[in-house]
């Protein structure tokens, strides 16, 4: 099997790197390392395409940026892609704001030129497109919601589980790039449901690992596990800290893709996180990390939110397990905390 990753060198797009070439099957992966340019030199990704080139031996790395259409269509023209893995965009809901048009280019148009690719050029291939749950935009704050010591939680018995996929994407506040994220989200699908084309959409929570290379921008957990580590300091957007997310580590996210492409279901869209007992608020996520560490961050408290932003989210996946029962959810959120832990300082002691 011939496996195309674009967004190789990030997080998903690099555990997807590791874990198909684990199979034996061959992996293309584009990227351009424009997170590089999106938050600077924290955000540069080389070091990733290092160690992938290093440690995978059937990988070949394509510098190519999505919006270029025709390099894209080249591109499947010349590789026999039989399962594409879309984990590139732009991920942050601030750089949004600021760069419209990068961002509604790379996460819908580049989006589009790959999915366009890939019904001219291998129309029997699955495609999946990592989403997210910002689809949702500030829909999921307009739910039951109560106010607990640490953190805000739903109190309506429909939401024991979380948030399923009959929420509506619509009449909500996304932010820009929730909006770019919902066009390539709506594209996948309809290539899906009107050119038949095998396409899975994962709408992803807070998508993490130890290769995360967490800014303020984006990547929740990584930034502040660096931050704990460091003791320096980490501002919290409003909700007074007691926002909550769940958390999924990214071979489980990885796992899953896998499993949809083994039965592909097309134009299916799915939630994808870590649930309910993988959910933390921001100060809960504080104590566990200090309870690994012994350290904090210094905190402060801005009371404006961030547009869009969801007081509490964790994912229902009840509609994939049973699509797909035979997938296992395999970290906690202690052990992905345990191990960024550990890779941080790792990393901290090598740099000393």
């Amino acid at each position: 099997m011939n496996v195309l990753v674009t967004g190789s060198s990030g997080l998903i797009g690099s555990e997807a790197v590791t874990f198909f070439d684990r199979m034996g099957f061959r992996v293309v992966g584009v990227d351009n390392n424009m997170r590089a340019d999106f938050f600077g030199p924290k955000g540069d990704t080389t070091p990733t395409l290092h160690r992938l080139t290093d440690e995978c031996g059937r990988f070949t790395h394509v510098e190519l940026d999505i919006r270029d259409r025709a390099g894209v269509d080249r591109l499947f023209k010349r590789e026999g892609i039989d399962l594409v893995i879309h984990a590139a965009a732009q991920p942050s809901h601030d750089l949004a704001a600021k760069r419209v048009f990068d961002d509604f280019e790379v996460n819908a148009l580049g989006t589009l030129n790959l999915l366009e690719a890939c019904r001219v050029r291998r129309p029997d291939a699955v495609f999946i497109h990592v989403s997210t749950n910002k689809v949702y935009g500030d829909a999921p704050n307009f739910l039951p919601i109560a106010e607990f010591p640490t953190r805000f939680d739903y109190c309506h018995p429909a939401l024991a589980h979380g948030i399923d996929e009959s929420l509506t994407i619509d009449r909500s506040t996304h932010s820009l790039f929730g909006v770019s994220k919902a066009s390539g989200d709506l594209l996948a699908q309809e290539y899906g449901r009107y050119f038949g084309l095998r396409t899975g959409v994962f709408r992803g929570g807070c998508l993490t690992g130890p290769q995360h290379a967490g800014v303020e921008l984006h990547g929740f957990l990584s930034y502040l596990v660096k931050c704990s580590l460091e003791e320096r300091p980490y501002t919290v957007f409003g909700y007074k800290g007691k926002q909550v997310r769940d958390q999924i580590h990214c071979f489980d996210v990885v796992s899953a893709f896998w499993a949809f492409a083994q039965a592909p279901r097309a134009g299916e869209v799915y939630n994808l996180g870590g649930g309910r007992h993988n959910a933390a608020s921001v100060i809960e996520c504080v104590e566990a990390i200090a309870g690994a560490t012994g350290r904090r961050p210094k905190l402060s408290y801005s009371p404006t939110n961030r547009v869009g932003d969801h007081i509490c989210y964790y994912t229902n996946m009840n509609k994939f397990r049973t699509h797909f029962p035979g997938w296992q959810q395999r970290y906690s959120l202690q052990a992905i905390i345990a191990e960024m832990v550990k890779g941080g300082s790792r990393l901290a002691a090598t740099a000393a």
